[in-house]
């Protein structure tokens, strides 16, 4: 095992959130170290969107500009995996890696994102950041005017919603209830809005993987649409959080933060989709600018601490 140098702060996930507040920590002149497992949330898109002056910016290339920025700053960004962290007896934190390695912070940032967990339909992870989607807003813009197909999902709240939002982009837009049961009013309200219900479980996604869609049911019937709509069941990745003992909020079960992502736990914020589920990459990217800031006052406060501390003792 070997013992690496300090850190002011260790930021574990280097997506927008983590890279947002490597680049404003390192610009501060704080040593910080960002570990990455590699495995972005947004991966499987061709594009992102409603990021202001980065609109249709391929991921991976926005986050190659993002590591370029922090390191110019003086981050360094290293690909890893950790695998637990323990508090040190001076109140810093050991980060332990998969190979055994140590890293040693003051401070720590969990940026670790989430999971997009998808229900088991086969031909839809092929497709999925592709033909499939789960945010109107992230690319109901890209798909308009075409036919739509919303497939209920696993939140049946959002998979309605997702419904009612698409419509303002097309007129051709059809909710298939895959086993959500619609009561009558939301029959109603589905209907008066222009969206086609089709009843019944999918069973297949097939056709080309650049299009269209072919959805087919377990009834024999398929219907063809342009994109596809569903609401996966997001899962933090949070398991770091949860072993240091942050808090979750008993309303909702995620890691409970303030405003600037701090955790119960002293010395621990996180940031991102880890905590905030439904953030977009602009959302995300704010967080973590946010955190930086309040991780570098509370380094501060510490350092006038344990200065004045120091010239007591003299």
């Amino acid at each position: 095992m070997t013992q690496k140098t300090h850190h002011d702060v260790i930021i574990i996930g280097a997506g927008a959130a983590g890279l947002s507040a490597g680049l404003v920590l390192a610009r501060s002149r704080a040593s910080v170290l960002l570990l990455d497992a590699g495995e972005p949330r947004n991966a499987p898109a061709a594009h992102m969107h409603g990021f202001l002056s980065r609109d249709g910016m391929v991921p991976t290339e926005f986050l190659a500009v993002g590591r370029c920025e922090a390191t110019a700053a003086g981050a360094t960004i290293q690909p890893a995996t950790v695998r637990g962290i323990e508090r040190r007896d001076d109140g810093g934190f050991d980060v332990t890696l998969t190979d055994g390695t140590v890293d040693i912070a003051r401070t720590l940032l969990v940026a670790t994102g989430l999971k997009d967990e998808l229900p088991g339909i086969p031909g839809l992870s092929e497709r999925w950041g592709a033909l499939v989607h789960h945010c109107p807003y992230c690319h109901g813009y890209e798909v308009r005017d075409r036919s739509i197909g919303v497939i209920g999902g696993f939140a049946r709240e959002i998979s309605l919603k997702q419904a009612g939002l698409l419509r303002r982009y097309s007129d051709r837009v059809s909710f298939l209830t895959n086993g959500i049961e619609l009561t009558a009013t939301e029959r109603r309200y589905l209907g008066a809005f222009g969206i086609r219900i089709i009843d019944g479980t999918v069973s297949r996604l097939s056709g080309e993987v650049d299009g269209p869609v072919a959805v087919s049911l377990s009834d024999g019937r398929s219907v063809e649409y342009e994109a596809v709509f569903i609401a996966p069941v997001p899962r933090p990745t949070d398991g770091l959080l949860r072993s240091l003992g942050c808090e979750a909020d008993p309303r909702t079960g995620l890691i409970a933060v303030d405003a600037t992502g701090q955790t119960s736990v002293f010395g621990v914020w996180a940031a991102g989709n880890v905590v905030t589920p439904s953030a977009q990459v602009i959302t995300a990217a704010g967080a973590g600018s946010a955190s930086a800031i309040a991780i570098n006052g509370w380094l501060l406060q510490q350092d006038i601490a344990a200065a004045s501390a120091g010239r007591q003792s003299a």
